[in-house]
């Protein structure tokens, strides 16, 4: 894994930015707006919807994560792979957030790209993402 994100490093798709920690609590507010409105389109048996805006809950929650670093992504596995680096690999968060976000990705590609989706995984998700934004908010 480290050797995935050094990766990143090189290839520029984990970047220093400067502004990151001024930007950190915008975008858990970001993340909170997506898991609102995720939330609203379960209500509404949009589950597509919900699914993708729980995705995006979550990445808002990892980049807000990172940007506390004073760091930026340029890709979404880099994006994972900088959080599981420089959050769950010494306790700060629990491993289950990265699978979750994991996992959260490639429902989202699939509800995206290939019209697949479902009741139980948005609701999943959505359960997932608030979690999520709970821990970070104490670390942030």
């Amino acid at each position: 894994m480290s050797i995935q994100y050094d990766d990143c490093l090189k290839k520029g798709r984990i970047k220093p930015f400067s502004r990151g920690k001024a930007l950190a609590g915008k975008e858990l507010e970001t993340a909170e707006s997506d898991h609102e409105s995720g939330m609203k389109s379960l209500s509404q048996k949009n589950y597509k919807w919900a699914t993708i805006q729980a995705y995006y809950s979550m990445f808002h929650t990892a980049r807000a994560l990172l940007y506390a670093r004073n760091l930026k992504e340029h890709s979404h596995t880099c994006l994972i792979l900088a959080i599981e680096k420089l959050y769950v690999n010494n306790g700060k968060i629990r491993e289950e957030h990265i699978e979750s976000l994991r996992e959260a990705k490639g429902l989202r590609e699939d509800a995206d790209y290939y019209s697949r989706w479902s009741k139980e995984s948005s609701e999943k998700l959505l359960k997932s993402a608030e979690a999520f934004i709970k821990e970070s908010r104490k670390l942030l």
